[in-house]
This record gives structure tokens, C-alpha cells and sequence, in this order.
């Protein structure tokens, strides 16, 4: 055979996959540079507080997302990474059954973010899902921080605000989330079944993966893989939030209410929060104010017996009459002259004892002045000052029930 006719081997293509760059600092450069370009250094305006979401199949994603929004008073639309791409060469990657590449994803995703209605605060819905990806949200973080740096080096700090990263993640077990996926399959079928027999309604697209129990375990290993190993990656770095979304809708918002509750160390800045620490928190106040009293109270009988059984004897015949007079309204104020309330020690008693007996209490004292006498050749009058102790008593109010 001549050498005119040799033909070389024919290679299959190469997957559009295989070529993508999976050098995180080359594809974040290049994207920044690019955005730089375009927008203007000065106009890379973010958001200041990120929320990246990630969840299993099944978590409720869906159900949750706008209840984290509200807990942390988000208002923009979340930006759900499956929705975003929907470029013709991603649909036609996707199409073929492949990932699309991250450079794709993250210029998407950073030019979606300059948008100013996402300045307050975002939600991010299944991001990051690769290794490439965490390693971007690393260098994303650093470049927002640089300009925060630079701003507050010019007085503009408010242009580029200190970048704040929560990651949370929806997580249910592989049972749960098999359940839940069959069962939104079941609920679609039966929905697009009632639309095409009553030509009503609109059809709703089917997921093979919620139709088959294996492809069902199939997607959910894919998560344990990829979107949950890249949001644990994080853990160590970034405010990490693990919400249970195995249990029953009441009891998963209350959940995420206990994730997403303000705490001033993450969400001031180091110089604002080095200032004010030192000033107690209300709720840690209270943690421990009962063993407190408790504490206090038998000190009382055991330091100060006679002025404690005086306070008790007060308590009972000045106090609680007038208490139970206002029992309907669960309100009363009492005003009392008593000299013995002069002593911080009894008054302090007065308080510790009604709380603990289960009343809200708060005592306001108020001075007097009252004319004592009056100097008969400059008419000059003088005072005494009189203490009256307003003590103000809460408790529940009588429950009147009425008969039909």
C-alpha cells in the first residue's frame, strides 16, 4: 500500500469536559480581569452577605429558601445556579449528559451577582458544587476583602462593604431523600394526568430520577460526592450552617431559626464588635439569672435572716393584696413609703422573691420634695425629700371563661 493512500486512525472527540481548565487561580483571573474590563474596577459593587446553599434531594430547597431569606431579611430572589445557566452552549453541554464547565458557571454567576438588587444580601441555590468551584469561592472572598481594604483606605467603605460567606447546607438522609423524591414524582404524574384529561393547567416537567428508586439513590450519592463534600470543604473558613431537613416543616424552620439567629461577633466588623463586647449580650444575661436568684435567695435566710423574714412579712400584707386585687388585668403598681426599701439589700430581696414566685417585676423610686419650713425673714422654704417606691408588678391575667 502506497503512502498516498495511508489514512490516519480516526480519535474519538474529546469531551468538552476534558478541556476545561481546572486550574481554580487561572479561571478566577481570568473571569476577574474580564469583569474589570468590562465594568470598572470602582463598579464591582457585591453584595455584602452571601448565603451558599446546598441540599440533598428531597431537603426542600424549594420550600426553605424563601423561610432563610426571611430569617435573615433577605429580599432579593435567590440566584439558583441550574436556572442561570441557560446559555445555548450550556444547554447543549447538559444536553449531553456533562457537567458545565466552571469558568462558564462562575463569569455567569459574578456578572448575575453585580446586579444592585442583590446589594443587601443573596442566596446562592447549588453553589459550589466542585473542587474548582470552592477553591473560586476562596479567591472571590480575598478579592472582595481587597476591595473592602482599599475603600476603607479612601473613606468609601460603604461602596465595598466587608464580604460576609455563610454556607448552609439542607441535609437529609438517603432514605428521607428517596422517599421524598418518589413521592414528588408520584404528585407530578398524577398532576400532569388530571391536565391532560381536563386540558387545564399546565404540564409540569418529569424526572426520570423521581420516578426510578434506584436513579433516585443514584442522584443522591452524586450529592454525598460532590455538593456536600465541597460545603464541608468550607466548614473551617467560612460561618458554616447544618440545618436537619428530615423532620417535619415546623420543626426544620425552627431549625434554621436557631442557624440563622443574629449573632453580633459574625456580623459586625472586628472594629465595631472590639468596641461594644464588653457590653453583655440580653440573651446570655438570662442564661443563668434563675440559678442566680435561686443562689441569692438562700443567702438571704442564711446571712441575713431577720431582714429577709421582714421583706417576706412586707411582701405578704403590703404587696400581695394589692396584687390580687388586679389579678383580671395581670397588672398592678404599688406605691409604698416604707423605710425599710431605704436599704438596697431589701429591696433587692422584694425583687428576687417575686420573681421567683413567677411576677415581673420593676421598682422605680421616685423623690419628693416636701416644704418643711420657711424662713420667716427671707421666706425661704425648705424641703425634705421623700422616697416613694413605685413597684410595678406583671403576671399572667385571670382567664374568665363565660359560659354559652
Amino acid at each position: 500500500m502506497s503512502d498516498s493512500n495511508f489514512m490516519p486512525p480516526v480519535r474519538p472527540p474529546v469531551p468538552v469536559a476534558d478541556l476545561e481548565i481546572k486550574d481554580a487561580q487561572l479561571i478566577f483571573s481570568s473571569v476577574w480581569a474580564d469583569l474589570q474590563e468590562r465594568f470598572g474596577r470602582d463598579c464591582l459593587k457585591f453584595p455584602r452577605e452571601f448565603i451558599w446553599l446546598g441540599g440533598a434531594p428531597g431537603a426542600g430547597k424549594g420550600t426553605n429558601t424563601p423561610f432563610i431569606a426571611q430569617a435573615r431579611d433577605i429580599t432579593a430572589p435567590p440566584i439558583v445556579i441550574s436556572n442561570l445557566l441557560d446559555t445555548p452552549q450550556a444547554i447543549a453541554i447538559k444536553n449531553a449528559g456533562q457537567l458545565v464547565g466552571d469558568r462558564e458557571v462562575i463569569s455567569l454567576l459574578l456578572q448575575e451577582l453585580l446586579d444592585s438588587k442583590y446589594h443587601g444580601g443573596v442566596i446562592v441555590d447549588g453553589f459550589p458544587r466542585t473542587k474548582v468551584q470552592v477553591e473560586f469561592l476562596k479567591l472571590f472572598y480575598h478579592a472582595m476583602l481587597e476591595l473592602h481594604t482599599e475603600c476603607r483606605g479612601n473613606g468609601q467603605a460603604r461602596t465595598h462593604r466587608k464580604p460576609m460567606f455563610r454556607i448552609a447546607l439542607l441535609f437529609v438522609t438517603e432514605e428521607v431523600s428517596v422517599q421524598r423524591q418518589l413521592s414528588r414524582g408520584k404528585a407530578i404524574r398524577e398532576h400532569n394526568r388530571q391536565v391532560r384529561q381536563s386540558g387545564v393547567g399546565e404540564l409540569l416537567e418529569e424526572r426520570p430520577t423521581d420516578l426510578d428508586p434506584e436513579l433516585c439513590r443514584k442522584r443522591y450519592k452524586a450529592f454525598k460526592e460532590q455538593n456536600y463534600e465541597a460545603l464541608q470543604s468550607l466548614k473551617k473558613i467560612f460561618h458554616f450552617h447544618y440545618i436537619d431537613a428530615g423532620p417535619e416543616l415546623p420543626e426544620v424552620q425552627k431549625n434554621i431559626l436557631h442557624e440563622f439567629a443574629y449573632q453580633s461577633s459574625l456580623e459586625l466588623s472586628p472594629e465595631v464588635f472590639d468596641l461594644i463586647q464588653s457590653i453583655p449580650v440580653a440573651t446570655q444575661l438570662g442564661l443563668h439569672a434563675r440559678q442566680e436568684m435561686v443562689t441569692r435567695i438562700e443567702q438571704y435566710e442564711e446571712e441575713n435572716v431577720e431582714l429577709f423574714r421582714k421583706v417576706v412579712k412586707f411582701i405578704e400584707l403590703k404587696i400581695i393584696p394589692i396584687v390580687k386585687a388586679h389579678a383580671m388585668s395581670g397588672h398592678a403598681q404599688i406605691n409604698t413609703e416604707e423605710d425599710m426599701l431605704d436599704d438596697p439589700l431589701a429591696l433587692r430581696m422584694v425583687i428576687d422573691v417575686l420573681w421567683e414566685r413567677g411576677f415581673h417585676v420593676t421598682v422605680d423610686i421616685h423623690r419628693v420634695e416636701v416644704p418643711e419650713r420657711i424662713d420667716p425673714k427671707t421666706f425661704e422654704i425648705f424641703c425634705k425629700i421623700k422616697k416613694v417606691y413605685r413597684i410595678e408588678v406583671r403576671y399572667p391575667p385571670s382567664d374568665i371563661r363565660r359560659g354559652h
